[in-house]
């Protein structure tokens, strides 16, 4: 085989082993949150490496499925949630 090819493939190679790697330590903190947003309810699992941002995005994902348009989902996001449980992680 060609030099360039075998170079391109270890390449390649080691771009995926560290996506892996480093892939596999999030999600130290895993929580359930429950927003009510203008009547609507909606509750969303998450992950991540700190427990802020674990309920940011599960809120975020919740926000996403009760609120419409950028002005409605800026409002849930930015609102108090309904309940906050953090959960055993994986």
């Amino acid at each position: 085989m060609n030099k360039t090819i075998i170079i391109g493939v270890i390449f390649v190679l080691a771009i995926l082993g560290i996506l892996i790697y480093s892939s596999m330590g999030i999600g130290k903190y895993r929580c359930e949150v429950c927003v009510n947003f203008q009547g609507r309810n909606a509750c969303r699992v998450a992950s991540a490496d700190t427990q802020d941002h674990a309920i940011r995005s599960a809120q975020s994902n919740a926000c996403a499925l009760i609120a419409s348009g950028v002005t409605d989902t800026m409002h849930c996001e930015s609102s108090v949630p309904q309940s906050v449980t953090f959960l055993n992680s994986k």
